[in-house]
């Protein structure tokens, strides 16, 4: 199949206007973690933008330190896919505790950042954009049109770079595969 990119989703729907926002239920974490997926997947674009201007702007101010958090990250996060596929305890730890194993990537990142003397840049250029997506996607309730889009993308009919890196991540939503099957026996009936 091949990978698609989401449309940039109106800013009156993604920030204001139209867009409602809510508390999410911290002690529901699987309602959450199923909010917070959902969303990364329908404003991928939306989000992007964001953290593309968020990187454009320290990136202007420390474009050295910049690039080299970018590749540290980058090159974290890329040992990190490879290892948890060729080691089945990492790979097992990655699908038990997901949220666990992305905050591990972030921390190692920092540890290495401080060595190289670029944490201020790290947690600006790198950390700001993913934390300003994630509390994002924790506050904006779900629409209609986001959860067609995300059921569309769980059965297969579509694929998206951050349905890509949602998988790898191991972040798959579990109510999607539960709808697919239910689309499959109603279609054996």
């Amino acid at each position: 199949m091949e990978v698609q990119f989401a449309p940039l989703r109106p800013w009156d729907d993604f920030l204001s206007g139209s867009a409602r926002f809510a508390r999410p239920d911290f002690n529901d974490l699987a309602k959450w973690n199923n909010r917070v997926v959902s969303n990364l997947l329908y404003y991928q674009s939306n989000y992007l933008v964001t953290a593309v201007t968020v990187l454009l702007l320290v990136g202007f101010m420390q474009p050295l330190q910049m690039i080299l958090g970018g590749a540290v990250v980058v090159l974290v996060f890329t040992g990190s896919l490879l290892v948890s596929e060729n080691k089945a305890v990492i790979g097992n730890f990655k699908r038990q505790y997901p949220t666990s194993f992305v905050l591990i990537i972030l921390v190692v990142s920092h540890f290495l950042m401080s060595l190289f003397g670029g944490v201020m840049v790290f947690l600006f250029g790198i950390a700001l954009p993913l934390v300003l997506i994630f509390i994002h996607s924790s506050l904006r309730l779900r629409n209609l049109k986001n959860k067609l889009e995300n059921k569309m993308e769980g059965i297969g009919l579509k694929k998206t770079p951050m349905g890509i890196l949602v998988d790898a991540l191991g972040q798959e939503q579990e109510n999607i595969a539960k709808i697919a099957d239910l689309l499959a026996n109603r279609s054996k009936d």
